[in-house]
């Protein structure tokens, strides 16, 4: 990626950070804030549809979504839903736990809570929510936090419900979980006062350590969600909606930066190659079937067969611009083939850029050049589907490439795990908020607000400090600590009698080293960790073992215990130490009394090698000594 001056190019960037929090039940029911574990006690079939508002405007990426034309199918575990998520029972009051954390975080960047906290509705209809809407409310306003010594400002803190979690994607029916659904979330939107994507990283973390020194948030995947706002001069505001990692975020800005300046660049090459919008607007696709009879595309084949047929659409002047790359692993052609999968319900789209290729032969090209009356400065998009899907989906492609004309088009992105991002859907617009009626208002009187002032957490500067003072290890591992989902854990480690820094170690390094090593660390609940340290404090087990013994839990479950009994890493008593090192010794007796100080070395390795994780060095060590001794 070449080196972009983001000063110049006037940078702005702002975040939207979503953490799930750990309460006793969700926002608006008394049913738990866990997931399911993929049981299902019943489903139902639902559509949902867009409405206009009090101005009777009805919001453009609500109506989008009802475009794609998907039936929603609801599964739900009785244990972790009930009739408020099944939109069957009003909600019931909000959660006073929720709001009283909500209050606390706003509290701890700087944040002016409201007077009354009031609910509002907020139209999605993507299926994500049963009700057609997401309930959301405005914790606190204003304030700012600190990041490599610069102030953020902060807009909002809000408190809203999370959505249902997305299943699988089936023909023309989307599956959602109903667990997640209600969870409780907590939104914190700074100023677009970031300039660089290394900052947003930065500010993005920074506001992470205070949301985890709570200790009241959700860890793992799913429990935190970053979105992103960006712009440059003479580009366009564009949402980009989940990036799930903290260290993606600077990746995604930098992608994001150079598609505008890309295609800011292609509308300005458009132009030079004198192409303007009024060539485009009346073009109509070409139904091109007969020519692909013989084709050895699948895809095209599999079309025609279901009664489809194969349209072409010229796009005069354009040859080259659409495989024209807008940042590693996006192509403007990509661009096109994104609007053509929403809007048309279509597999994807082929282009003259890219053809001979995919099964189409070079004489099909040929054919499909002569009869789209193709020169050698024009392209053409083919789509094979049913006619209705084609005809969208070019119709779709031919607005996509009327917006180049213009530079940026403003729209909602979705992050992608390499750092690009797709089309999501237009930005929403003002009409999709309105206020909820079924959910009474929850007063924050002045005296609520100091007595949560008064038990505020540490900041994560003080909680770092507090670690190395309390638990007398080092700042690396303090501050590894405090950026870990683990501090609670760690404390219960210690608590079992395992030393501190070997606890700060493990939960830090060891698991990130078993992750990189493809071992499934996320699969482990806390308790099956603690159950090890517990172990390890009552000396059943050693610290070398920690590792093994989290693999074996990860990848084939179990207690701690059956775990340690099926490696054989159970800890052997002295006297079974002592017992195995006099056998050694008395079968090389001779070669120790020849070794002199050497003996030592010899009589460790050999120990060792067999008694590694079943037994204390510092015990082998003292009875191997005694034994040479006694030579």
């Amino acid at each position: 990626m070449s080196q972009l001056d983001y000063k110049a190019l006037g940078l702005k960037v702002g975040l939207e950070i979503h953490r799930q929090l750990d309460t006793k039940h969700k926002l608006f029911c008394s049913c738990p804030t866990q997931l399911s574990k993929d049981k299902v006690d019943l489903s139902f079939l639902r559509r949902l549809r867009p409405t206009a508002s009090e101005l009777w405007e009805v919001d453009p990426a609500a109506l989008f979504e009802f475009q794609k034309g998907y039936w929603i199918l609801y599964e739900a575990e009785e244990n972790t839903s009930c009739l408020v998520e099944m939109d069957e029972e009003p909600p019931h009051e909000i959660n006073s736990e929720a709001v009283e954390t909500a209050v606390q975080i706003a509290l701890l960047m700087n944040s002016e809570p409201v007077d009354e906290v009031h609910v509002m509705r907020k139209i999605v209809i993507d299926g994500s929510n049963t009700c057609g809407f997401q309930r959301t409310c405005i914790i606190a306003l204003g304030g700012w936090v600190e990041a490599e010594g610069k102030k953020i400002p902060i807009q909002t803190i809000c408190l809203e419900e999370d959505a249902a979690r997305k299943v699988q994607v089936k023909g023309r029916t989307i599956i959602y979980r109903l667990d997640r659904l209600g969870i409780p979330l907590v939104e914190i939107a700074t100023a677009p006062v970031i300039h660089s994507p290394k900052e947003a990283e930065k500010v993005a973390l920074t506001i992470g350590r205070i949301l985890k020194a709570t200790g009241k948030v959700k860890r793992g995947i799913g429990s935190i969600r970053q979105d992103l706002n960006v712009s440059i001069k003479g580009g366009a505001l564009i949402e980009i909606k989940g990036v799930q990692e903290l260290n993606l975020i600077s990746k995604v800005v930098e992608n994001e930066v150079l598609r505008q300046v890309r295609l800011l660049q292609l509308r300005d090459e458009l132009k030079a190659r004198g192409l303007s919008r009024e060539a485009f607007q009346n073009l109509k696709p070409l139904e091109v079937s007969r020519l692909f009879k013989e084709t050895k595309s699948a895809i095209i084949r599999r079309a025609l067969s279901k009664g489809g047929v194969v349209l072409a659409l010229k796009l005069p002047g354009m040859a080259g611009f659409l495989k024209w790359e807008l940042c590693p692993g996006l192509r403007f052609g990509g661009e096109l083939a994104d609007r053509a999968k929403f809007y048309g319900r279509v597999g994807g789209i082929f282009h003259t850029d890219e053809l001979p290729a995919y099964g189409i032969s070079q004489g099909e090209v040929e054919a499909l050049k002569a009869e789209l009356g193709l020169k050698a400065e024009d392209a053409a998009v083919l789509v094979a589907d049913l006619k209705e899907n084609a005809e969208d989906a070019l119709k779709a492609v031919l607005e996509r490439v009327l917006e180049a004309f213009e530079g940026v088009p403003e729209e909602t992105r979705a992050a992608m795990p390499d750092g690009t991002t797709r089309y999501m859907r237009p930005r929403p617009g003002a009409a999709r908020m309105y206020p909820e009626t079924d959910i009474p208002s929850m007063p924050l009187p002045p005296e609520k607000i100091a007595e949560l002032k008064g038990r505020l957490p540490p900041l994560p500067d003080q909680l770092i400090s507090q670690i190395m003072e309390t638990y007398k290890v080092n700042r690396k591992l303090a501050e590894q600590l405090a950026d870990s989902e683990y501090l609670p854990l760690f404390r219960q480690a210690v608590e079992a009698g395992v030393p501190a820094s070997f606890a700060a170690t493990a939960l830090t390094e060891t698991l990130k080293s078993l992750e990189r090593k493809g071992v499934p660390v996320e699969k482990l609940e806390d308790s099956r960790l603690l159950e090890i340290f517990q172990l390890i404090g009552k000396g059943v087990t050693a610290k070398e073992n920690f590792p093994v013994l989290v693999e074996e839990l990860a990848r084939s479950g179990g207690s701690a215990m059956e775990a340690v009994e099926k490696l054989g890493l159970k800890m052997l008593s002295e006297a079974e130490v002592e017992a195995f090192i006099r056998r050694l010794v008395e079968e090389r007796r001779e070669e120790l009394k020849s070794m002199g100080g050497k003996a030592f070395g010899l009589l460790m390795k050999l120990a060792m090698s067999e008694l590694r994780g079943k037994a204390d060095p510092a015990l082998v060590s003292a009875l191997v000594k005694r034994s040479l001794e006694n030579l």
